[in-house]
């Protein structure tokens, strides 16, 4: 006689016979992991979902498979466009000529020319820069009446700032610069002012670098131009495309990242002390930050598709088939990390994959650490007190974003 199953295994058995629907809900807190993430990494790791048109896909949550997603050539990241539906638009078709929208050997020869030029020495140059702007607006902060909404007055401008100032884009361009920015990156189903901003934005890079070619500086724009693989350079095409690319992957993700730090570290008070008393251990409590707070509203990262039959964790995944790494997921893996879903800011041994892995590992990942070690230490110096100003259930989160972030954070002193 089969003995009697209980409801887990029957939920897993029909699971198994009709795939999942994903996106699952969002969690009741930006520092929780979806239930439903969790069950799935704890029972097999590998789910077929249905995304919401109805197309099947594979989700993989545990850290070994998530990193095998990151790395192996037969999970293609060329599928990133194509998913977000912008192929025809000039966004789209920039994204697929693009470090994140290629493979290799397009992508190694990006790469290569980019890595040349934007390098950690040129990051780690820019420190003194980036503190400086932070600085000026905890300055025009202070000088506003409280509460003060960090979103609008800070963890906005902050990213497009340094970014102007890694490429060179000029002062009195950056307002411009930063309204197209935010119409870019915005609400996700405002397709016309997307289209808009971005060709508003291609059309004045490619201004910026033909400027640059003529009077070249020390920014990285300059430099990129200047760079070359025996004959081999970059286009004009290739520049705006790696442009646009910092924007996009720099502007929204620190932005958000900058305002769900703060609001964990107040959900956590006893690790909030902790880490004012010692600001020495803010580099590592940012890595721990990082694992820690899903910045994605779905807690996966771009989708990649097979290139060949692939087997994932005794899962045989078609070719042709959608991928969907969880790396929220992977960062809450009990078997790579201890007590995963506890924040621990001392932590030591921290493989996080927030920032992806492998050949798409993100390439201004070096940047944004510098963004969030120096907007804590500033913070915690300049506002030891900081708070919420209004309860944390009244706080409104973002809709129809890709990235997880807050309309507004209302804070005081």
């Amino acid at each position: 006689m089969s003995p009697i199953l209980n409801r887990a295994e029957l939920l897993l058995m029909a699971e198994t016979l009709s795939p999942i629907p994903f996106p699952f809900p969002e969690p009741p807190s930006v520092y929780e992991l979806s239930p439903e993430l969790s069950r799935i990494r704890e029972e097999r790791s590998v789910a077929e979902v249905t995304l919401p048109d109805g197309t099947s896909a594979w989700l993989v949550t545990r850290y070994a498979d998530v990193r095998k997603v990151l790395v192996d050539p037969r999970f293609s990241s060329r599928v990133a466009a194509a998913m977000m539906a912008l192929s025809e638009s000039e966004l789209g078709k920039l994204t697929n000529e693009s470090l994140i929208g290629t493979d290799p050997p397009q992508h190694t020869r990006l790469r290569k020319l980019v890595s040349r030029e934007f390098t950690a020495r040129r990051v780690e140059e820019m420190r003194p820069r980036v503190a400086r702007m932070v600085a000026e607006l905890l300055d025009r902060m202070e000088s506003l009446p409280r509460p003060v909404d960090l979103v609008q007055n800070f963890s906005l401008p902050l990213p497009v700032r340094v970014i102007c100032d890694l490429l060179g884009v000029p002062a009195a361009d950056q307002g411009e610069f930063h309204k197209w920015s935010n119409g870019l990156l915005g609400d996700w189903t405002r397709a016309k002012e997307k289209e808009e901003a971005a060709v508003a934005l291609i059309a004045y890079l490619g201004r910026l670098i033909v400027d640059k070619r003529n009077n070249p500086a020390d920014d990285l724009l300059s430099a990129l131009i200047r760079a070359k693989d025996d004959e081999d350079k970059l286009s004009e095409r290739e520049l705006i495309a790696l442009g646009i690319g910092l924007l996009s992957a720099g502007h929204e993700t620190t932005a958000n990242q900058i305002n769900m730090f703060l609001l964990t570290l107040l959900r956590f008070p006893e690790e909030f002390a902790r880490l004012r008393a010692n600001p020495d251990g803010i580099p590592r409590a940012v890595e721990e930050l990082l694992r820690f707070v899903p910045i994605t509203a779905t807690g996966d990262g771009l989708p990649r598709i097979t290139t060949a039959e692939v087997e994932v964790n005794g899962v045989t995944i078609p070719a042709g088939a959608i991928v969907i790494p969880s790396l929220a997921a992977a960062n809450r893996d009990p078997a790579v990390f201890d007590n995963p879903d506890q924040l621990n800011l001392d932590r030591a041994d921290n493989p996080q994959v927030g920032f992806g892995a492998g050949i798409h590992h993100c390439l201004g990942a070096q940047l944004a650490r510098v963004e969030l070690q120096e907007t804590l230490s500033a913070l915690f110096r300049r506002m030891p007190d900081v708070r919420l100003a209004v309860p944390e259930s009244e706080l409104r989160r973002k809709s129809s974003s890709m990235i997880r972030g807050l309309e507004s954070m209302p804070i005081t002193w």
